[in-house]
């Protein structure tokens, strides 16, 4: 898989006001191609709500933001197709049913299906077996993931996975379409130190690689941009020194409507992601067998 080129971020007093209050307010932020940035703050301080309208999930009210270019809140579908995301609570969670290897060939299935090149569907069936294992690999090595050191190898149960195992898959399954910008929530819930630090390492690899990187967490390193929710508005220091940068109100009764404005709002982008999934699964379904192979290559290898 050849690094892609990193999606340049940027936001001026960009927000988004739900059906009870605002969510967030007053993002500014100037990230190159390639930045690792850090979204910090409390559960609830809107921080899940300004991802997904960043990678084009979620429509800002207020102010604007260009992503690679692309101009949001109007060009969402652009967004959309360069933003991948990783795991994202109640929008782009695993399926704890599957085992690793069919969450693999579903994502395979439907990057190949939907967001590759037509030519590509035309090739001998053995090319593209061969480009499939290929694709995979590459993404499970930059996601850190070797399938031999789980439990019943690419048969294990997603169910059964350690948390940073859970967020390593999500990532090598985003990594497959080759995003210009990976985006990740509560990246060090339920981490120990060591884990924390392994997780951080990761982005930073990814980012070194050339896609651009969104990790909401509670507390961010210091050598990250940060983007802090909750706070006075200001702008994100690239040197990795804290900076507030959502504007939010302060009494008690706003910060309990944003968050409930952030609950509604996700659980519609959660349904919406979902359908989608659902609906562009069912029409993959004859090209099952190809990817199968490529799969099962790939676990063997």
């Amino acid at each position: 898989m050849d690094s892609p080129h990193g999606a340049a971020v940027k936001a001026e007093d960009f927000g988004l006001k739900g059906p009870r209050g605002w969510v967030f307010r007053g993002v500014r932020l100037d990230a190159e191609p390639g930045s690792l940035i850090a979204v910090e703050g409390p559960s609830g301080s809107g921080r899940t709500c300004l991802v997904l309208a960043l990678t084009g999930r979620m429509k800002a009210t207020e102010g604007h933001a260009e992503i690679a270019g692309h101009r949001l809140p109007r060009h969402l579908a652009a967004v959309r197709r360069i933003a991948a995301l990783g795991p994202v609570t109640g929008v782009n969670e695993l399926d704890q049913s599957l085992t690793v290897a069919e969450q693999l060939r579903e994502g395979a299935l439907l990057q190949r299906r939907y967001e590759g090149p037509v030519r590509a569907l035309l090739r001998p069936r053995g090319e593209r077996r061969h480009a499939a294992r290929a694709r995979i690999d590459a993404a499970l090595a930059a996601a850190g993931l070797d399938l031999a050191t789980l439990p019943k190898g690419p048969r294990t149960s997603v169910r059964d996975l350690e948390r940073l195992e859970a967020i390593r898959l999500s990532v090598a399954i985003a990594l497959l379409g080759a995003p210009r910008l990976l985006a990740l929530d509560d990246l060090d819930l339920k981490l120990s130190d060591a884990e924390r630090a392994e997780a951080w390492s990761l982005l930073r690899s990814i980012a070194a690689a050339g896609t651009t990187v969104l990790a909401v967490c509670s507390e961010a390193p210091d050598d990250v941009t940060v983007l802090r929710t909750g706070g006075q508005g200001a702008e994100p220091d690239p040197a990795g020194e804290s900076a507030e940068s959502a504007d939010t109100e302060k009494t008690e009764q706003t910060g309990q409507a944003g968050q409930a404005g952030q609950a509604e709002q996700a659980g519609q982008a959660g349904q919406a992601e979902q359908a989608e999934q659902a609906e562009q699964t069912q029409k993959t379904e004859d090209t099952t067998k190809g990817a199968d192979d490529a799969l099962a290559e790939a676990g063997r290898a």
